[in-house]
């Protein structure tokens, strides 16, 4: 009696590097709308994940989320520090310095791994605007963000993808 499987016994557990998920997929978009430290790096944390696996994935920062895409106004401040307090009430800084003491990833090697591996960033236009930021505003340098709106994000967000709204 032969033990081996027959060639057309399809593999039960997905590839973890084939690009797809559980559920088939192989993009992730993700819409950052809130502006609270913990939801923004922890969507950071799912998108450098998600690139990780092979996955295609799309940042769509809008909102008060935005604050963490604009371009140091001080030296050594950069937008982030400006996003809304952490869910224990402490403040972005004292979250993320938490999290370095803690053997998290902080805020900006997360970001830099999304760079990394070509996360697609992207600012809503609209949202700099409810913003009230002034037209041309500095976005940060060290990360390549296109601007656009949610027509553009849609029409770019990979169909059977994943979408996610922080």
């Amino acid at each position: 009696m032969s033990t081996a499987l027959p060639e057309t016994m399809p593999n039960p557990v997905p590839n973890p590097v084939s690009g797809a998920g559980a559920g088939g997929t192989s993009a992730l978009s993700i819409v950052l709308f809130a502006g609270g430290f913990d939801r923004v790096h922890y969507a950071l944390v799912m998108a450098s994940a998600a690139a990780a696996t092979n996955r295609k994935v799309t940042l769509f920062f809008t909102g008060r989320a935005l604050r963490a895409l604009v371009h140091e106004t001080e030296p050594g401040v950069l937008g982030w520090h400006d996003l809304d307090p952490a869910d224990d009430g402490s403040t972005p800084v004292a979250r993320d310095r938490y999290f370095a003491t803690h053997g998290l990833a902080t805020f900006e090697e997360l970001l830099e791994a999304c760079v990394a591996m070509g996360v697609t960033v992207m600012a809503c236009e609209m949202g700099l605007r409810a913003l009230g930021l002034p037209p041309g505003v500095s976005l940060r340098a060290d990360v390549p963000v296109a601007t656009g709106g949610v027509v553009t994000f849609l029409n770019e967000a990979p169909g059977g993808g994943a979408m996610l709204f922080v």
